[in-house]
């Protein structure tokens, strides 16, 4: 697939769930629209439906996401299912780790190659002021059960809010580097109802390199194609092997290599996180579309994929929980 700015779409983010156990202020704050109806999530055999027509246009990399997508019952079913598609090489997971101790294990023998984390701080009092869950202590358990079932490389993802968690990212580097896990720094993106504390607590990705860099007392060295598939801008820490990424969506966005798009948990494939327009895929399938016609659907929005978001200026039509990141 290849949109109208020349950008191949390989990578599919799909939202099994609009649900979550936590309630994180910066995504779910109060006066959040409520959940679709479960009736209207699609099922596994439609999700599945849906990535396998993806799979054949082209897509090479799955990530489920939510709301939290270990809240979903089927969810060993839905990636066995997905595993099973030709054409899909990598198959991971986003997380907040609150139940990953107890799936871990069941998900990587369903197929499931790997898993990011969520975890903005270490503190028990932040953790409970960020996510409305004294629970940090589930979500270190389910990291370390990921490392044991080899669900690897783990990436955690920390999203840095100045006033709030800032002072965590220098024991958050111990904690990763210690533990060989792939730490990422993001930057809170104005989306939903989140937007205006996502502006209140922004912090750069530029200062909060300069924290690591001032940290490990060496230089951050750009990890030559080490945006990968995703996001994120890798740097490594001096001469050792420990790198640290970062997620710039704001300040310098990545948008001329973007190669994703998302499919949320009812069916609508989001051509970009920070515009409107949407596919209703779901509604289509349900409505009776062929799989030709659903493809032709998926190519006709691929085409109109916008160059670009325009988060540093405007906030997003769309909610994180429902966007899935």
């Amino acid at each position: 697939m290849i949109d109208g700015h020349g950008r191949r779409i390989d990578y599919l983010r799909v939202s099994v769930t609009e649900r979550c156990n936590y309630r994180c202020f910066y995504c779910m704050p109060d006066g959040t629209a409520p959940c679709s109806r479960r009736a209207e999530t699609l099922t596994t055999a439609e999700l599945t439906r849906l990535v396998a027509l993806f799979a054949a246009l082209g897509v090479r990399k799955v990530r489920l996401t939510g709301g939290e997508p270990l809240v979903r019952r089927d969810l060993p079913e839905l990636v066995a299912g997905l595993r099973n598609l030709p054409g899909i090489e990598d198959l991971s997971l986003s997380t907040n780790g609150h139940l990953l101790a107890a799936q871990a294990a069941k998900l990587k023998a369903a197929g499931l190659d790997r898993v990011n984390v969520s975890l903005d701080t270490l503190d028990p009092a932040i953790f409970a002021g960020i996510t409305g869950q004294d629970a940090v202590a589930h979500v270190l358990a389910g990291i370390e059960a990921a490392r044991a079932a080899g669900l690897t490389p783990i990436k955690v993802n920390t999203v840095v809010l100045k006033g709030v968690n800032d002072s965590e990212i220098e024991p958050l580097l111990d904690y990763a580097v210690v533990r060989g896990l792939e730490l990422r720094f993001i930057e809170s993106m104005p989306m939903g109802a989140g937007s205006t504390l996502a502006e209140r607590h922004f912090y750069p990705a530029e200062a909060i390199l300069e924290r690591v860099r001032t940290y490990c007392g060496a230089d951050l060295i750009p990890v030559k194609g080490g945006r990968g598939a995703g996001p994120a801008r890798y740097y490594q820490m001096g001469a050792g092997p420990a790198r640290v990424g970062v997620i710039s969506a704001v300040s310098q966005h990545f948008c001329a290599s973007c190669n994703r798009v998302r499919l949320t948990a009812t069916g609508d494939l989001i051509l970009c996180m920070g515009q409107e327009g949407a596919v209703p895929l779901g509604g289509l399938m349900r409505a009776g579309a062929s799989d030709p016609e659903l493809r032709a659907a998926i190519l006709a929005g691929i085409a109109r994929k916008p160059e670009r978001h325009d988060l540093a200026t405007t906030n997003s039509p769309h909610t994180m929980f429902m966007l899935g990141g």
